[in-house]
């Protein structure tokens, strides 16, 4: 019985020790400190419009020129529409020509994550063939895991790169709203100064980027 009783602890022993930090390290890995964890799939479905969902969950694409932000030039800032998470400014916006949200970098880089190519076979193979041109990335949000668009190599960029968005993945937050939606932190990246002309003029206010 004894002999026995040794044997079960050597064996079952373990492996409860292994479910145990297992199931620990799952907790770790679904916890986010920062506040940026987004809903569960069943409540994005509920939260996301169709479009919305397809990109960021799926991977899909938005239709060039007929998307929310893509001549948007409003200064603040675009957050990922699921979690929250900062992910690019207005001031690294550009006018790309594509018809999608453009940017030379990310606002926080530690948001955007590259990612090889995801998808079907089909999908990866046309991936592979349009690198032959142009070489583009998958970039997705960290803490949402949302599916974003591309890294792209583009000339016409001052970085030589393009992070080209889909508007249905991000949530623009106006500069004058970043305190009130609790950006505030992003407000010193604005300035402004006002001019007021000769007397009975208008004011005049100037805006630019901090950095």
């Amino acid at each position: 019985m004894k002999k026995i009783w040794i044997k079960w602890c050597f064996i079952v022993l373990p492996v409860v020790v292994v479910l145990l930090l297992y199931a620990g390290l799952g907790q770790a890995v679904s916890s986010d400190s920062t506040g940026y964890e987004g809903p569960s799939d069943k409540d994005l479905r509920k939260v996301l419009s169709p479009l919305q969902y397809k990109v960021t969950r799926e991977n899909g694409a938005e239709p060039p020129f007929k998307n929310e932000y893509w001549n948007n030039d409003e200064e603040g800032i675009y957050v990922d529409v699921v979690s929250g998470e900062p992910l690019f400014s207005s001031s690294d916006k550009f006018r790309s020509g594509t018809g999608r949200p453009s940017f030379t970098k990310p606002l926080e880089p530690e948001n955007v994550v590259e990612n090889p190519v995801r998808g079907s076979f089909f999908t990866r193979f046309l991936m592979k063939l349009t690198k032959l041109f142009t070489k583009r990335t998958e970039i997705r949000s960290r803490h949402a895991d949302s599916h974003l668009g591309y890294l792209v190599e583009d000339g016409s960029s001052p970085t030589g790169v393009r992070y080209s968005v889909n508007s249905a993945a991000l949530r623009f937050i106006s500069r004058d709203n970043l305190e009130k939606k609790g950006y505030a932190a992003y407000s010193r990246r604005f300035r402004c100064v006002r001019t007021v002309g000769p007397v009975g003029g208008s004011a005049i206010e100037s805006c630019g980027n901090m950095e």
